[in-house]
């Protein structure tokens, strides 16, 4: 069986669990790096960016992440998830993890009253994603590799590098669970 990880660092952790176990598959949260040894892939989940990559630091987990992702096992992160996997931010000169070639503006739709729900096409799903925007980073570059799956007026908010997906939204805060069958087939196609 398919087994996903979820960065138990901080977070919507136990709503990625609950999705992925709805897709089939066996999820467990990752709470040591020895752990990583034990997946087919990974959920980085939304929560405070600065907060989570203080605890990766904390807990000694950037190297393993790193090593998990330049062996191209496949990392979905949502939200603080997207700003942790991108390989630079507007705000600092260099990311945090780097897997996806991006440029990405912290919560660039606004403070937490500024939140919304809306549904949005995604490339390679039928039905309109119910995502969930909260202080949500936006994509405001991408390099060569880097496939635009949706776009929410004009603005980039879903991408796909490899066996690397991420997005500004939390599709783990709404009843849909589409974006996590998307990643589970990505995995399924890697192992």
């Amino acid at each position: 069986m398919t087994t996903i990880g979820v960065l138990a660092l901080q977070g919507a952790v136990s709503e990625h669990i609950r999705f992925i176990e709805e897709s089939g598959a066996k999820a467990i949260p990752i709470k040591r790096p020895v752990q990583l040894a034990e997946i087919d892939g990974l959920i980085i989940p939304g929560g405070e960016s600065t907060a989570m990559r203080r605890l990766i630091d904390k807990y000694h987990f950037l190297e393993p992440l790193r090593q998990f992702g330049q062996a191209q096992k496949p990392v979905f992160g949502t939200c603080a998830g997207l700003i942790l996997m991108a390989k630079s931010l507007t705000d600092r000169e260099e990311g945090h993890l780097g897997f996806i070639d991006m440029v990405v503006e912290r919560n660039a739709f606004g403070r937490q009253r500024e939140s919304f729900e809306v549904g949005l096409d995604v490339n390679g799903i039928a039905n309109k994603v119910n995502a969930v925007f909260i202080r949500a980073p936006l994509v405001k570059e991408i390099g060569q590799g880097v496939t635009v799956l949706s776009e929410y007026n004009g603005e980039m908010v879903a991408v796909q590098q490899g066996p690397f997906l991420a997005c500004s939204f939390h599709p783990e805060l709404s009843d849909d669970n589409s974006l996590h069958q998307y990643f589970l087939r990505m995995v399924e196609e890697q192992v």
